[in-house]
């Protein structure tokens, strides 16, 4: 089993220190990797639900600090040397696929083949607005940019064409060091988020880990990759969820989890250290 940590650009982490702080830490006691959240503006007054939390409203104020997804990782690459670095996830369609594809090739580069990108096609209306994007686009975008992502990633340069995005034969170099390309891990817990991991994804990433929801979106992936002829095997698993015991994680690992995603322990850097400390001797020392 695979953990990682989630939420590691917002709040405190926003700043260098702290950042710098939880990067190294968790590197040092065997976490595999930590992972980004994604919004480039949050709507004063949102009504949109947060499908992640009973209130319908975000963890944390409105004003809250979230940087860029892809820059702090990119800071993170150059401290570490293992610590593999997802975005968990980028809000996919706000996006132009040759942005991404430019940019996270260049994280992969710069991290010796580090990077993960975690995909999200996104809940609040409000910020599409804001962007001028069709909120109700939003699937069909992302599913288009994934196509068109991995089609700047091949060794040769080919034109594209598609209802959102299209363009002539282009080189967008420096290519990713992983090959074909850096894996594009598809997030959400809907049935839609599971049909485009089985049809266009190296991973599948519900962002919330309850066995019976969880059962449910596999059984759902898994059916969708019958129907394309595809080994669902190939389809890495990661998902959050609070971590007490080796029993939770035996219990992930029999579903068919390969990576486990929780929150930083603290936000000061002594509850950070401790609280990882104490993970690592629980927990990865005993797998």
């Amino acid at each position: 089993m695979k953990f990682g940590l989630m939420f590691a650009n917002a709040g405190p982490f926003a700043w260098p220190d702290n950042l710098r702080h939880l990067a190294l830490t968790a590197e040092r006691v065997g976490i595999e990797s930590i992972w980004t959240v994604e919004h480039v503006v949050v709507p004063v007054d949102y009504k949109s639900k947060y499908p992640y939390s009973e209130t319908g409203k975000m963890p944390g104020p409105d004003n809250i600090p979230i940087p860029d997804p892809i820059v702090p990782l990119a800071f993170v690459a150059a401290i570490t040397q293992k610590l593999r670095l997802g975005t968990g996830v980028v809000i996919l369609p706000q996006r132009h696929p040759a942005y991404i594809a430019k940019e996270m090739a260049t994280l992969d580069m710069l991290s010796n083949g580090r990077a993960l990108l975690g995909i999200g096609s996104g809940w609040l209306q409000e910020e599409f607005d804001t962007l001028g994007i069709p909120f109700n686009e939003r699937g069909a975008r992302t599913n288009e940019s994934i196509r068109a992502i991995r089609s700047l990633w091949k060794d040769s340069a080919e034109p594209f064409t598609g209802k959102f995005f299209k363009w002539e034969a282009v080189e967008s170099n420096p290519k990713p060091v992983q090959r074909p390309g850096v894996p594009i891990i598809v997030g959400g817990h809907s049935e839609a988020a599971a049909k485009r991991a089985a049809r266009l994804g190296d991973g599948f990433f519900p962002a919330r880990g309850e066995p019976s929801k969880l059962q449910g979106l596999l059984k759902v992936m898994r059916d969708e990759c019958a129907k394309v002829g595809r080994n669902p095997a190939e389809i890495e698993i990661t998902t959050g969820t609070l971590i007490n015991d080796l029993d939770t994680v035996k219990r992930y690992r029999d579903l068919g989890v390969a990576r486990l995603i929780m929150a930083p322990p603290g936000f000061d850097q002594e509850a950070i250290t401790s609280g990882l400390e104490s993970f690592a001797e629980k927990i990865v020392s005993k797998l």
